[in-house]
């Protein structure tokens, strides 16, 4: 008798655990996580401006299995977190860093869709950014940094400033412009200091031509210029102050530091990227030989010609997959797939704000 009741019990246990197997993944799967971060990865290679995302946490899930070719298709709802690292830079989100509580943090979420078998493809994405409120940071941080309006004179003056001292220290062959500042914040130092983050491009101008003319540098018309991201910084003051050391002695007076600081990556183009790989195949077929140059830190006086082999790929269009825009933050339903949401990777310590 006591076999019997086993029996059944054992039966039971196994039809309960074929059923949880069958339930869909949470948002702890491992299989989730890799297309969650896969498919950020692409969000990020599709866009054209803007700061790369990092994946917070899966949020929700849905899967749809199709078993006769082998293909999952995945609707996901994923957090996200700006990184310091633009767009232009084509880094990888998992290398850069993730904006803290005193860099005027900017979350969001994304809805995606992506498909899965041995490799993750993105097919669709629409994303919902917006900056932590500055009553946030306050409580946590007072003396943080806050945003400016992009288009505040001194603003647009910190940015000229620091380019014109980027322009006069760098070793590279030509002149840069001002393509577009991205982002402005404040913060009382000793004065009023100003931060900028600004995209920068090549100009036909190499740094032999005359001050004078450096007013009328067009930017480089052409997929081989060379792009670069900038951080830049102006301490504002009128007075002189000197710094006391703790027995009572003159240390260098404020005036005698430089009120500008800026720092620039300078990146390659892509085009030249795509080059130099059909230049190395076609060595590959060819033996070896010269080929140009297409670092283009020289004055712009030829034209481009690139002829690509049929196994070259040539990639879509950015921005063709979806959209990343500047919203207020939704009135959100509670995730329906079991597990879900998965666990923060960032909080910058904002308990109070559900990010």
């Amino acid at each position: 008798m006591m076999s019997g009741y086993l029996l059944v019990l054992c039966l039971a246990l196994l039809q309960q655990g074929g059923k949880a197997r069958a339930d869909p993944p949470g948002c702890i799967n491992p299989e989730a996580v890799r297309v969650a971060e896969e498919a950020l990865e692409q969000i990020n290679q599709d866009r054209t401006n803007g700061y790369i995302l990092s994946l917070n946490r899966l949020y929700d899930l849905n899967q749809t299995p199709e078993k006769e070719k082998g293909v999952s298709l995945y609707k996901l709802t994923i957090d996200v977190m700006e990184t310091k690292g633009h767009i232009t830079s084509r880094k990888p989100w998992k290398q850069c860093e993730v904006r803290d509580i005193g860099d005027v943090p900017v979350y969001g979420e994304c809805e995606l869709s992506a498909t899965f078998d041995a490799e993750v493809k993105l097919q669709s994405y629409s994303c919902a950014i917006r900056k932590v409120p500055p009553t946030a940071v306050v409580s946590v941080c007072p003396d943080c940094p806050t945003a400016d309006n992009l288009n505040e004179p001194v603003v647009k003056e910190t940015a000229n400033l620091s380019l014109q001292r980027f322009n006069e220290e760098s070793s590279l062959a030509n002149y840069f412009t001002l393509e577009n500042i991205t982002r402005a914040s404040s913060q009382w130092v000793v004065g009023p200091a100003y931060f900028v983050e600004f995209t920068i491009v090549e100009t036909v101008c190499s740094k032999t031509t005359d001050a004078s003319e450096l007013g009328h540098c067009p930017p480089m018309d052409c997929q081989f210029a060379h792009r670069g991201f900038c951080l830049g910084s102006h301490l504002d003051h009128e007075e002189q102050f000197e710094f006391r050391l703790s027995g009572g002695k003159k240390n260098s007076s404020f005036k005698n530091r430089k009120p500008v600081d800026v720092t620039c990556e300078i990146y390659e183009p892509q085009a030249a990227v795509v080059a130099e790989q059909a230049h190395a195949k076609s060595d590959g077929v060819h033996g070896g030989h010269q080929h140009d140059n297409h670092t283009h830190l020289h004055p712009h006086e030829h034209m481009h010609s690139i002829t690509l082999s049929s196994d070259v790929t040539v990639s879509r269009p950015r921005g063709s997959l979806g959209t990343v825009v500047d919203q207020p933050a939704p009135i959100r339903s509670a995730p329906a797939a079991s597990s879900c949401p998965g666990p923060h990777r960032h909080n910058l310590g904002l308990d109070r704000l559900k990010l």
